[in-house]
């Protein structure tokens, strides 16, 4: 039976909650106990001034006499004073051990948010990953400590007061806690009306985080195109649904306090009633009656409003259980039990029967077969859409294939940790993320304890040294975010020299000169060639002329290798798919 009792605990939302969290509240169990032993007074002192007055109305009043009530007043505003200060103190306390909750789920949720694979990036904006990591956190931790302080100050200021009220009459104060139950009740039915509406809430507010990057990063495509009523447009609707959604939230939970309102009124009415008769009969002094109806004001008043915070709780646990069901879930790639680290690749790179699709039953690559000998130079051409870059991006795990396998020297690539995978691998795409910050910074990413030595080395070879003695901070120079201070060619040779430091033997160019122009593209170019030189190294590019020098030309039409060779090889290929493009380029 205590079994039984015990599972129904842990299986009811709340206390499942609260389990889940109790390891972050553990550091600060000291803090968090004090704060919600100190509610007990506050609670509890309500009851002194109810309490009180019976004395004051028999003795004063009543029997006109004041020399023994004068201690009344310096107690009220003694115990008054005190509740204050506890109250700042409680609150001070519930702040502190909140937001140090929240920012320690925070950092593990931005460890998980990190981790996790493209997959989840491809299916997420970036309002909803907002949202949900960070906005949903605070709603959870703050909101439900605050309201948890709120909770028990009522609960021991409500249990203090139904003492006052049997200590004045019993009689009355069963009717009284029966109308009490009576308007708790319905908030036993407000978390299942909340939580639909709660889903739908946080798909809206991260849309309109959404509308707000999308404008921040698209700022001159907006104004370029003149696309101001379309986005106001687009950003309307989502207020709108928004707007929908909050009425509909006061259309399910709205009455719930007016409701309380109405039976508390009825509760004080009946009080009156009762009351009125018990005096006439003798059965309880007008002092009693004056302190009971005291306690049961004092008791009701915040029952017609506790709705509205049992509103924010219910919010609250609901943000926390949309938390841990992320804290809880897994990337789709990590490392094998019996993963080992990749220390060096000496001899080939192997695509077996590769397969694999983004959508299921729509398939990119197709059996892809192709052996690629260390330190050779690789290229990728094709049609757009055809597989390119998903080829490359199965190599740092990016993706997991989904039959077949690629190995290293003979062995599965997911037989492999993946930071020691990756470390083998240097990346620069078209479009590079720099982060805010300075060009040394960005180049440092690629090896944090590199010397000053290294870094120049890196800067000469990719072409930076001029650019750079120009500036007046030199490699200290502010980029802005996303390095929006720097032209394209920059941005592609700051990402080359962090290549560059990163000295990785495999090398991914993901058509890394397309999007400039001629003359950034030639500096670009040397900066290539620099950073490949003794390294196996993937070139993907839409200008066939930038790959003639390739050791291997890989053809990809529709997910399928249809040609490879050498330019020359290829070229001479009569009705052959890279002529025909090389030639087209040509003309």
């Amino acid at each position: 039976m205590l079994d039984k009792l015990l599972n129904k605990l842990k299986s009811s939302y709340i206390v499942s909650n609260y389990l889940k969290i109790y390891p972050y509240v553990k550091p600060y169990t000291f803090r968090a106990l004090v704060a919600v032993l100190i509610t007990i007074p506050i609670g509890s002192m309500d009851a002194v001034i109810a309490w009180s007055l019976k004395p004051y109305m028999d003795i004063v009043m009543v029997e006109k006499s004041s020399s023994s009530t004068t201690y009344i007043p310096i107690l009220i505003i003694i115990f008054s004073v005190l509740q204050s200060l506890l109250n700042y103190t409680a609150t001070y306390l519930n702040t502190w051990v909140g937001r140090k909750i929240a920012n320690d789920v925070k950092t593990d949720l931005f460890d998980k948010l990190m981790h996790y694979d493209a997959g989840f990036f491809d299916k997420s904006s970036s309002g909803d990953i907002i949202f949900k990591f960070n906005n949903n956190v605070d709603m959870a931790c703050n909101g439900l400590l605050s309201n948890l302080k709120l909770f028990t100050t009522r609960v021991f200021s409500s249990i203090s007061l139904i003492c006052v009220l049997f200590y004045n009459s019993w009689q009355l104060a069963i009717v009284a806690v029966i109308v009490l139950l009576g308007a708790l009740y319905p908030l036993t039915t407000l978390r299942r009306k909340l939580k639909t509406i709660f889903n739908k809430n946080v798909f809206s507010s991260s849309a309109v985080m959404s509308h707000f990057n999308e404008t921040y990063s698209g700022n001159r495509i907006i104004a370029s195109y003149n696309l101001y009523d379309y986005q106001m447009k687009r950003f309307k609707e989502t207020l709108r649904s928004l707007f929908k959604l909050g009425i509909k939230m006061i259309q399910r939970t709205g009455m719930l306090s007016p409701f309380m309102h109405f039976v508390v009124s009825l509760g004080i009415a009946a009080v009156i009633w009762l009351g009125s008769y018990l005096i006439v009969t003798n059965q309880i002094t007008a002092g009693n009656f004056v302190s009971f109806i005291t306690a049961l004001i004092m008791l009701y008043n915040p029952i017609k409003s506790i709705g509205n915070h049992y509103n924010a709780v219910q919010m609250s646990l609901l943000a926390m259980e949309s938390v841990f069901s992320l804290m809880d879930g897994k990337p789709a790639i990590v490392n094998r039990p019996d993963a080992v680290p990749l220390k060096k690749i000496t001899n080939e790179i192997t695509f077996k029967n590769v397969c694999f699709e983004y959508v299921k039953n729509k398939p990119v690559l197709k059996n892809i077969n192709i052996t690629i000998p260390v330190g050779s130079t690789i290229a990728l051409v094709g049609n757009s859409g055809g597989g390119k870059t998903t080829f490359v991006n199965l190599l740092p795990r990016f993706y997991d294939i989904k039959s077949g396998e690629i190995t290293f020297d003979g062995t599965d690539i997911r037989n492999f940790e993946l930071d020691s995978l990756r470390d083998k691998i240097a990346i620069v795409f078209q479009d590079n993320f720099l982060f805010d910050g300075t060009i040394r910074d960005n180049i440092m990413l690629g090896n944090e304890t590199a010397s000053a030595e290294d870094i120049q080395k890196a800067v000469k070879g990719a072409c930076l040294d001029e650019f750079i003695k120009n500036l007046d901070k030199g490699l200290d120079t502010k980029i802005g975010e996303r390095g929006v201070l720097l032209s394209g060619g920059q941005k592609q040779r700051i990402a080359i020299a962090r290549a560059f430091l990163k000295n990785a033997p495999i090398v991914i160019l993901d058509e890394a000169t397309s999007a400039l122009d001629n003359k950034s593209e030639s500096v670009v170019q040397e900066a290539v060639n620099n950073l490949m030189k003794d390294r196996t190294v993937f070139i993907i590019a839409h200008r066939l002329s930038t790959v003639r020098n390739a050791d291997k030309i890989i053809v990809i039409n529709y997910g399928e290798i249809v040609e490879s060779g050498n330019h020359q090889e290829l070229i001479n290929k009569e009705n052959g798919f890279y002529s025909a493009l090389y030639n087209t380029q040509l003309k």
